[in-house]
């Protein structure tokens, strides 16, 4: 049966007016359902879209991360003059894709943050002139599977990119290393500062034997779960030597962190683009820039995001701009400037009190926020909010590889709230790391939680919020109904 395809004007009106009317409705941000209502209209629509985009498209995927290091790349691509369309509010499948492209107006480049499911599709349609590979962490098993099948369909994606496609990838992932390393023009990152490294690694790591001969992988350096400096004895697979490095990390808490990169390599053949003369917006005429290599450059980025999962994502971003062309001076300047997406790292203040929302939805995302909660000091006020709707997963067993009984080895606890459909299993998770229940607030509704945790925390006390996908798009409706952000679809 032939599909219906609508001329493309019709069907890009029709997508469009429906998208104005879900706002309008109250019933969403409307970034999935003009991009769903296109492809059934037209499905060849986002080829076309994309095609027509003339310094190309950057796919961009992984388990963790992806939303800031595209934000982070967004920034250097804007400060460069660029005009970008993006997914900045999150939706990352082809209809969320789709949707950034059918309101894009007149753009120089496209940047995409990908589902790891949908990242073959995606090429398949977009034609990416640059792929980045970030990590590969259990997640969403009920979904994705076991890891081995999304290793599997991210080779076989490489294996069919066209030569003269960039492929940006994460050097400390042995899975991503081990697919990445295959590509002929390719830009390889990661991180080499010792002092971050930990004694060994966790015991929730993911990829822990060598991918070609499947023996264990031994590290010189451990950074996160699986990440680090890694070899196998057995096969000499080991770690290529990243083309962009961070050096040098200098941490601040939950405020920031100061961060040297230093990069050798500037992705071959695509290290030239085009752009738009910042001086003179109002014209059609384009030029051809070539940026050069960024050989030997050195950025030192002051970075207002925490943590070793938003040096990566530094370092991503980083990578991925320079292998576009960008001066380091620029990506340096932008990455420097650019706040945490919503939920990630986002410090709000609700009264006196700082609230900070860190997403946490598998576990080696939890315990690197574990990690930096601890690091704080003072008693710590937490609400940890368990959801298992479509986009959590509904397979919620993860809790239990989440290193929780670290909150309690020090007696650091103010306050514990429990919230979200899954609150009761939370709960028992606690009971069993050894949580005294009787200090334990268990409020599954999301805004009688938030009420609950920001008194416990006190009038002038901080309060950190541990949620998964969905709760955190919850808790961030609460607090924009109460006028104290906006919605997650207009952070920009």
């Amino acid at each position: 049966m032939t599909r219906l395809s609508l001329p493309e004007w019709p069907a890009a009106t029709i997508a469009r007016t429906a998208g104005r009317l879900s706002r309008r409705l109250g019933r969403g941000g409307g970034t999935t359902l003009p991009g769903l209502l296109l492809a059934r209209l037209r499905p060849q629509a986002a080829a076309e879209m994309a095609a027509r985009i003339p310094d190309g498209v950057i796919l961009l995927s992984g388990t963790n991360g992806k939303t800031t290091a595209t934000r982070l790349v967004r920034a250097a691509l804007d400060d460069s003059g660029a005009r970008v369309v993006a997914n900045t509010a999150g939706s990352n499948l082809e209809r969320g894709v789709a949707t950034a492209l059918l309101h894009a107006q007149s753009p120089d480049i496209a940047l995409f943050e990908v589902d790891e499911a949908a990242l073959a599709a995606l090429v398949a349609q977009t034609r990416p002139r640059v792929v980045v590979l970030m990590n590969l962490f259990r997640d969403q098993l009920d979904r994705y599977g076991e890891l081995e099948h999304l290793a599997q369909s991210w080779r076989a994606v490489v294996a069919e990119l066209e030569p003269n496609t960039t492929l940006v990838y994460n050097a400390d992932d042995p899975a991503v290393a081990e697919i990445g390393a295959e590509h002929p023009n390719s830009v390889s990152y990661g991180i080499d500062d010792p002092g971050v490294g930990r004694d060994r690694r966790s015991h929730a790591s993911d990829t822990v034997n060598c991918r070609r001969c499947d023996a264990p992988l031994r590290y010189r350096l451990v950074t996160i779960g699986h990440l680090g400096q890694w070899e196998c004895p057995s096969c000499g697979l080991t770690r290529p030597h990243p083309d962009v490095r961070v050096t040098d990390v200098v941490c601040k808490g939950m405020d920031g962190q100061t961060v040297t990169i230093s990069s050798t390599a500037a992705g071959g053949p695509n290290n030239t683009r085009r752009h738009r003369d910042t001086d003179d917006r109002g014209s059609d005429d384009r030029d051809t820039d070539d940026r050069g290599s960024s050989g030997g450059a050195s950025l030192v980025v002051d970075l207002r995001l925490p943590g070793l999962p938003n040096t990566y994502n530094a370092a991503a971003a980083a990578a991925t701009a320079l292998a576009v062309g960008l001066a380091p001076e620029t990506v340096a300047e932008a990455l420097g400037k650019r706040s945490a997406a919503f939920g990630r790292a986002e410090h709000i203040s609700v009264g006196q009190t700082r609230l900070t929302t860190l997403l946490a939805k598998n576990p080696a995302g939890a315990n690197e926020n574990l990690r930096m909660v601890l690091d704080e000091s003072g008693p710590l006020h937490l609400l940890i909010l368990l959801n298992d709707r479509t986009a959590d997963g509904q397979d919620v067993s993860w809790i239990w590889d989440v290193d929780y009984e670290l909150l309690l080895e020090q007696d650091r606890l103010g306050s514990l709230t429990l919230s979200g459909t899954r609150a009761h299993d939370l709960a028992l998770r606690f009971r069993y790391a050894g949580a005294d229940p009787t200090r334990t607030a268990v409020v599954p509704e999301p805004a009688a939680a938030l009420d609950k945790a920001l008194q416990a925390s006190g009038p002038d006390g901080r309060l950190y919020v541990l949620p998964t996908y969905t709760a955190m798009l919850e808790v961030r409706g609460v607090l924009a109904s109460r006028g104290l952000v906006r919605q997650f679809w207009e952070d920009q």
